[in-house]
């Protein structure tokens, strides 16, 4: 006899496993139709074996198994064997809400509706048990009785405990109740196709400040409420992936970012109570893969683009309504005169960053409605005479900011200038320690802000008064919008002056061993400033030398978490920047011309790859003479392509070369000789030398651990290639332990999921084959496959291996 026999329909099969794996998993037997009824049975007799052969079955309750004809002849055999219910024998399991009526409503159920993984697994086991649920520990009195932290409500009001919103509440936001109210009714809808919302509209409608206040609104209903900066794919993923050490998943050091990111996904798609905000996305296609499946939680996207249909259900945000936006001055400014304010709205085309940046501006001067609306009036036809309406924001927000930058001019020349740095580095979470860094950058006017906490705020203070920025004690935030125009009112040298300040003071403080994990903290926080500081460098050709070398230290950082496409762009970047500033022949481009290599290598373009490092080798060895140790490290990635081109001879000659340089230069027991010596024993391997390869490998390895001691990533690759030659040896044993070392080395620096890790998984797959465990190979080598599909294509070298791999055991 079985213990269980699942009866459902095929809508819930995904169900239906889940429950059988569970409680197989525990120790029960099953009787499931997916995995026991085989094509040429006779389905019927099947399912009247399963159904008298089980003791017990199990219901899986949904709308469609309520409604389908055939599954009621199952219950209902269980239910007529033990009517009274005295034995168990029919349970019913609610995954869906439905209507239960007939004769199952007084059966007690078990009931798995908007349970996590792990509350229903113990729901479903405590369900089944036939014994007495008494509890182990001695309930508390209820008179007295208090919940633990974790289980205590919230004060009203009071923030959920995972919240990274970016501002503070908007305590003068007007309007928009029906935005607001349909927002609210379609999150809450329960639909899946309403669960996700996309705010869009123009600029400075106030998309964002619609989505802070349903935020700050319903925050009784999340216990986490997260803020996705979405304008760049970098950031996106950087700031997803930061949810990890919120919720403390296993996986929030990861070294391979996918990984993270993966793994918040998850966990979204099996807890509720959280909402998603992607500010600022451009399309669909930023955004379709971070959004998490099912209906867990909430998901809200600001964008100027309308174009959701099919991700999201779009929202369109317009201008206020007149009487919001008198309301809005009104509130603004404390004043009463709604016809002023009527005429005021009116003249700033109802927009709410206008509405807002007149306000700011009257309460601080204490200038009246029709004050400011005649030197609005002035000021907008003097812009428009001068330079016409500006192309990439609307005219309103033009002459309302113009009028508050003048007067920070006069309050606060450096709060002006400070205002023009932050122009050219990304809008949100500028680091204020940037200033400090780089302050030998900073033009005189800003090196007393930099240095000094009292000249800070005094030149925040009128920014913040007008409401030209966000100043928290350790970031300054710009609205997009605000950027742009101050960057419009610059004429060209001013342009200039401030693009390469702010690409200077970012290369400073970007990390020099960016490709070291220890450094990618401080490299993600950075990483929006970067590339938009080099991008505004490179549009107006200024500072080369520092936008080139904090293009390639960002294309180091992004090949290390393994995002390769990103890093050849960066690396194309810095090359073309590099070439254009120096020539052709410059030691400088020569670096970017071997890192491009080294990431055409990982993509699988060896030709491409191998052209690089030939024609980087050539730059140095002109620049340097052939015994330079910056030349060793060109001889020895040009020894790597040419051994995986076939060309194992020219290899070891360029591996002999680099080793005899290095150990010239730095003697014989340092850690970037120990490369070349592992290097070179990669290619005595291939050229049958095994006992010579053996030698090599081990000191390699040795050199290693005394540089890094025995758990360095670095010490992994040592170890995974002692592995390679002691497996051809024959000694499997030694192979199958050194292989399993530098997977614990490498799964402990990376996380499961990264390619080097899979080179590793690889190794292990074939060591295990060799010794008979086809099963675990086969295991290790899917594991490899799955890896490497996600950042390689279809004929890349190591896809083609663990495909011909799986091949050979089929």
């Amino acid at each position: 006899m079985k213990d269980f026999f699942i009866s459902y329909n095929s809508a819930d099969k995904t169900w239906a496993e889940w429950t059988a794996w569970t409680l197989e998993e525990a120790g029960y037997t099953t009787v499931l139709q997916a995995w026991d009824f085989r094509p040429g049975s006779n389905f019927v007799l099947e399912m009247q074996r399963a159904a008298s052969e089980a003791e017990r079955t199990i219901a899986i309750l949904s709308p469609a198994y309520l409604n389908a004809l055939y599954t009621q002849p199952e219950w209902a055999a269980a239910f007529a064997q033990d009517p009274t219910g005295e034995k168990g024998t029919l349970l019913p399991v609610r995954v869906q809400k439905c209507d239960i009526e007939g004769l199952l409503p007084p059966i007690i159920r078990i009931d798995l509706l908007d349970l996590n993984e792990t509350a229903a697994k113990e729901g479903l086991l405590q369900g089944i048990s036939r014994e007495r649920m008494k509890p182990s520990i001695e309930p508390k009195f209820p008179g007295g009785a208090q919940r633990s932290v974790t289980e205590q409500p919230r004060f009203p009001g009071t923030l959920p405990p995972i919240w990274n919103v970016p501002h503070n509440r908007n305590l003068n936001f007007t309007g928009r109740e029906e935005h607001l109210a349909s927002l609210k009714t379609a999150l809450s809808s329960g639909k899946p196709a309403a669960l996700t919302q996309a705010i869009h509209g123009l600029g400075g409608v106030g998309k964002t400040q619609l989505a802070f206040e349903y935020a700050y609104r319903n925050v009784a209903e999340y216990d986490i409420v997260w803020w996705v900066r979405s304008e760049e794919p970098a950031t996106l993923a950087a700031d997803y992936a930061s949810l990890a050490k919120a919720l403390d998943l296993p996986d929030k050091e990861a070294a391979d970012q996918l990984l993270i990111i993966k793994a918040v996904k998850q966990w979204l798609e099996q807890n509720p109570k959280w909402l998603l905000v992607f500010d600022n996305a451009k399309d669909r296609a930023y955004v379709r893969n971070y959004i998490p499946q099912g209906q867990m939680g909430h998901v809200l996207i600001t964008s100027r683009n309308a174009n959701w249909l099919g991700t999201a259900t779009p929202l369109d945000v317009k201008v206020l309504k007149r009487p919001e936006s008198v309301d809005l001055l009104l509130k603004r400014t404390g004043y009463a005169d709604r016809e002023a304010a009527d005429t005021l709205a009116d003249a700033l085309g109802d927009l709410p960053l206008a509405l807002e940046q007149a306000g700011a501006y009257m309460d601080a001067t204490r200038r009246s409605l029709p004050d400011y609306l005649k030197m609005f009036t002035a000021r907008k036809n003097e812009l428009w005479d001068r330079a016409g309406p500006p192309p990439d924001y609307p005219d309103t927000v033009a002459t309302t900011w113009n009028i508050a930058f003048d007067e920070v001019r006069q309050l606060s020349p450096s709060g002006a200038d400070l205002l023009n740095l932050c122009a050219f580095l990304a809008p949100d979470d500028i680091p204020v320690e940037l200033l400090n860094s780089g302050v030998q950058y900073l033009p005189e006017s800003l090196t007393a802000v930099a240095s000094d906490p009292l000249a800070f705020d005094d030149a925040v203070d009128p920014l913040r008064r007008y409401s030209l920025v966000e100043i928290t004690a350790e970031t300054i935030s710009v609205h997009r919008l605000v950027q742009a125009v101050t960057r419009d009112r610059l004429d060209e040298d001013e342009i200039k002056k401030w693009a390469e300040a702010a690409v200077r003071i970012v290369n400073k403080a970007f990390p020099f061993k960016s490709d070291d994990v220890g450094t990618w903290p401080v490299c993600s926080r950075l990483l929006p400033h970067a590339l938009a500081a080099a991008e505004h460098a490179e549009a107006l050709d200024v500072a080369s030398d520092s936008t080139g070398r904090l293009l390639n230290q960002t294309g180091l950082y992004l090949k290390g978490r393994a995002q390769f496409a990103e890093a050849k762009e960066m690396f194309e970047q810095a090359l073309a920047i590099d070439e254009a500033a120096y020539g052709p022949d410059h030691p400088d481009v020569a670096i970017d011309v071997n890192n491009l290599g080294l990431i055409l290598k990982d993509l699988g373009d060896l030709e491409g790859a191998k052209k690089m490092f030939e024609r980087s080798l050539a730059i140095d060895e002109a620049a340097y003479g052939p015994d330079h140790p910056q030349v060793a490290i060109y001889v020895s990635n040009l020894g790597l392509v040419l051994q995986d081109l076939g060309g194992l001879e020219d290899a070891k000659k360029m591996h002999e070369r680099s080793l005899a340089i290095g150990e010239a230069v730095y003697g014989p027991d340092h850690p970037q000789v120990a490369i070349y010596v592992n290097n070179l024993s990669l290619v005595l391997q291939d050229l049958g030398d095994l006992e010579g390869a053996k030698k090599m490998f081990e000191r390699s390895l040795a050199i290693d651990e005394a540089a890094y001691g025995p758990d360095h990533p670095t010490v992994a690759i040592s170890v995974n290639n002692l592995g390679f030659v002691l497996k051809d040896i024959g000694d499997l044993e030694g192979a199958k332990k050194m292989y399993e070392r530098a997977l614990v080395i490498g799964e402990a620096a990376y996380g499961p999921d990264h390619p080097q890790v899979a080179i590793y998984v690889i190794n292990l797959g074939g060591v295990l084959e060799a010794r008979g465990d086809l099963e675990g190979a086969k295991k290790m080598y899917e594991r490899a496959l799955a890896i490497f599909t996600k950042y390689l294509g279809v004929d890349h070298p190591n896809m083609v291996t663990v495909q011909n791999n799986l091949d050979s055991l089929s």
